[in-house]
């Protein structure tokens, strides 16, 4: 499935124009790079995947809305799916992808 192509463009609307950051196709969605590392990406039904620091994450847990990312049946560490029920206002989907931002700014550049 085809990722949700609405919320890949609220995603360019936020991150266009700030330093390092570029778009790529990848595992079904459209990932966003920041200095080279996927912070965020747009996955299929409207659903943001969100990099985030493996300490955090249980935090932001919910169960519901904001839950492990899996690929393949197994939990990805330090990765997270939003649903879209969690990205309604652009504020919630600018958390977000600040939360990604925010951890991938701690890696060194590729």
């Amino acid at each position: 499935m085809a990722y949700d192509e609405v919320l890949a463009q609220r995603i360019h609307d936020l991150v266009d124009g700030d330093e390092g950051w570029t778009s790529r196709k990848m595992f079904g969605g459209l990932g966003f790079m920041l200095h080279g590392h996927m912070a965020v990406a747009a996955a299929s039904s409207g659903a943001l995947m969100v990099r985030a620091d493996p300490a955090q994450t249980a935090e932001w847990l919910d169960g519901d809305t904001v839950r492990p990312m899996e690929m393949r049946g197994r939990e990805m560490a330090g990765w997270l799916l939003v649903s879209p029920d969690a990205l309604s206002s652009d504020e919630q989907l600018e958390l977000w992808v600040e939360r990604g931002a925010t951890f991938v700014r701690t890696l060194p550049p590729k």
